[in-house]
């Protein structure tokens, strides 16, 4: 290790995280330590009597129980699987430019260059010990390289093999590119540094980053690998590593009650020592981190300045792509193949559109990264798949109902599907509450599923077709004459926005009616003066909430019984999956009835317009999906149907779709 100040301070905060293992220890000899103490008195005839006799056995029997828990603690300890972080391997054979990069620089900081490499769907990169016996090279069944389905350009063949995740989630890393949990889901055959740790790399900066930056930002990261070779902190490291993972091991609930109370047990012990070195081992991290950016300071530390601006570039164009682009083609059972491209082409949309980023768009004439991978296609699809489970929780293999899709594809087989399938949706929700019943999934209506039903169903104008039940009613003569009271149009709604809900074979039945009192209560909120514009926005939210969410519940089990390998390749490695952890990182919190309601309006106007004015679905790199009439984005269309949904206004879009000629009443094509 060098002589950087913080290499020291590294090194006295790991001897006093091992000086706390040796208490521990020592602790559970001092019973051992006194028995062996009165037995040899007793021998020597130095301690006769009756009462030491006693005290011999009783000290005796307590020491044997001491080391037997101790035992059993440092059998579990030793045992438990580190955490581990979600990665995509990469052996040297599918990267060979990429590993000579890295060990070029290791060589230039002269530490040891790591171990591996791997790439994760996340804008970050890191150090993984994964010396751990847990994590060793794979059986020899499955010594292939872990990427060489992907990288050989056999499609999904091994792609499970290269995916899958611990039992316990990744820990938070503290202020170091070191001690991060432990190893990808399967080892390289071949380690050209036993015993160093793994490099791990944001799969969006290779594709972002040109060659000279990324080196630039993984200076500092490689050059923890020093301080990670010493023996003091590593062997702190293994401790603080062992104990994290005993925790997890005594908090799985899968089991008996006599083994939950032994487990507890070591539980506790566990926590207790690990607060006690909770603070050692942070400053031993942060030491680590110091010591490891001085002695990068001395490569490429101009462009590491300029490089540390792509990285927040990379980040913010990287959460855009997640939460506006993919998170809804994975809500529609399709994963993008190509995530990490897309990331290139958002931050090259929003060069084009913020004169602060006009310098960005200058770069893409430079290497990129990724040109030091042999197959880049390939890997960005395993680590879009991988992203997909990490933020979306989906299954581990391509299927009918879980399918790639490439980006020129997304406006027909995501957009659009969406448009239609929430129509279909609002109609079948609008037909639960009592608008215009029907047999048939296209006949919504007299004339079919139109716009028109929608609008007025949420002015209360009751008017024209597919006006619902109370249009039914204006079809009586003496409908009109008769007066609507407030508590039969309050006996009617809640009767169908329960029947919504009666459902006897379906799992949440609870949790529907449920949210049908959240919706109920936006209703209450946004209610300006009790009109029936809110009231009807209020139960077509609270069903559609209830809809959705037997939906969600339903496809788990749908997609379970659905048969695996449709495209041919392996099943899930069940020992490295755990589906009750999925996701591990949401990417948003469940949206909310108003926010549900202006989603399937929107949908429905869309649909409209693509039917009746030869508008087309579109895919926007910064705000996801978007309808395109003549071209160009239609950019006004949300605040329009907004003030239809919380205030009951048309006319906004009304007017709105008479200038572009789109025809609400025409009926539209539903999925």
């Amino acid at each position: 290790m060098g002589v950087e100040a913080g290499a020291q301070a590294a090194r006295s905060r790991a001897l006093a995280v091992l000086r706390i293992r040796s208490r521990a220890l020592a602790v559970a000899l001092l019973p051992a330590a006194v028995a062996v103490v009165l037995l040899v008195g007793g021998a020597t005839g130095h301690l006769n009597g009756e009462g030491w006799h006693v005290t011999r056995w009783i000290v005796t029997v307590v020491a044997l129980l001491a080391l037997l828990a101790a035992a059993g603690i440092g059998l579990v300890v030793a045992r438990a699987r580190p955490a581990v972080s979600p990665t995509v391997g990469l052996t040297e054979q599918s990267a060979p430019d990429l590993y000579r990069m890295v060990r070029d620089l290791a060589d230039r900081l002269d530490v040891p260059a790591p171990s591996a490499i791997a790439l994760t769907p996340d804008c970050d990169s890191w150090l993984e010990d994964r010396t751990h016996r847990a994590h060793g090279p794979p059986r020899p069944s499955e010594s292939q390289d872990e990427t060489s389905g992907v990288a050989g350009g056999r499609g999904f063949r091994n792609l499970p093999r290269a995916l899958g995740f611990g039992r316990a989630g990744a820990r938070a890393r503290a202020g170091s590119p070191a001690l991060a949990g432990a190893g990808p889901y399967g080892q390289p055959p071949h380690r050209r540094t036993p015993g160093a740790p793994v490099l791990v790399i944001g799969s969006p900066f290779l594709w972002w980053m040109r060659v000279g930056e990324l080196r630039a930002v993984l200076a500092p990261v490689v050059a923890g690998t020093g301080p990670s070779a010493h023996p003091d902190i590593a062997a702190a490291r293994r401790f603080v590593r062992g104990l994290d993972a005993a925790v997890a091991v005594t908090s799985a609930p899968t089991r008996g009650p006599v083994a939950r109370t032994v487990l507890a047990c070591v539980g506790w012990v566990a926590r207790l020592l690990l607060r006690s070195c909770r603070g050692h081992a942070g400053e031993m991290e942060r030491g680590v981190a110091a010591a490891a950016a001085e002695r990068a300071q001395a490569v490429d530390y101009g462009l590491r300045i300029v490089a540390q601006e792509q990285v927040g570039l990379a980040y913010a164009g990287w959460d855009r792509l997640l939460t506006r682009v993919a998170l809804p083609a994975w809500r529609m059972g399709r994963w993008p193949s190509r995530l990490d491209a897309g990331v290139v082409a958002a931050l090259t949309e929003l060069s084009r559109r913020d004169r602060l980023a006009e310098g960005f768009a200058s770069r893409l004439g430079e290497r990129p990264a990724c040109d030091l991978l042999e197959e880049p296609g390939a890997v960005d699809e395993a680590a879009s798949l991988l992203a997909a489970r990490l933020f979306h929780g989906g299954p581990a293999e391509a299927g009918s109902d879980w399918a790639p899709v490439d980006w020129s594809e997304y406006p027909d087989e995501v957009v659009d599907r969406k448009w239609r399938t929430d129509a279909a949706r609002l109609h079948r929700v609008l037909d639960a509450l009592g608008m215009n019943r029907s047999s048939g999934p296209a006949a919504v209506g007299p004339e079919g599923p139109t716009l028109s039903r929608v609008i007025e169903h949420l002015t209360g104008t009751g008017t024209g077709t597919g006006t619902g039940a109370r249009a039914g009613r204006d079809d009586d003569p003496g409908a009109h004459d008769a007066p609507v009271t407030p508590n039969a149009l309050d006996t009617h709604d809640v009767h169908d926005v329960h029947d919504v809900h009666d459902v006897h074979d379906t799992p949440d039945t609870h949790d529907a009616h449920r949210v049908v009192d959240d919706a109920a209560m936006y209703g209450s909120e946004d209610d300006d003066g009790g009109g029936v514009a809110n009231e009807r926005s209020a139960a077509l939210a609270a069903g559609l909430s209830a809809e959705l969410a037997r939906e969600e519940a339903a496809a788990p089990t749908a997609r379970a019984a659905s048969p695996a390998g449709s495209t041919g390749q392996g099943g899930p490695d069940t020992a490295l999956l755990d589906d009750g952890m999925l996701p591990l990182f949401p990417l948003q919190p469940p949206r909310t009835g108003r926010e549900l309601l202006t989603d399937h309006v929107t949908a429905m106007v869309c649909c409209a317009a693509t039917d009746t004015a030869g508008a087309s679905p579109g895919l926007d790199w910064l705000d996801g999906p978007s309808l395109l009439i003549n071209g160009e984005r239609s950019a006004d269309l949300t605040p329009r149907v907004l003030r239809l949904v919380e205030n009951g206004d048309p006319a906004p879009l009304r007017d709105w779709l008479l200038h572009l000629g789109i025809r609400p009443e025409k009926p539209v094509r539903l999925v």
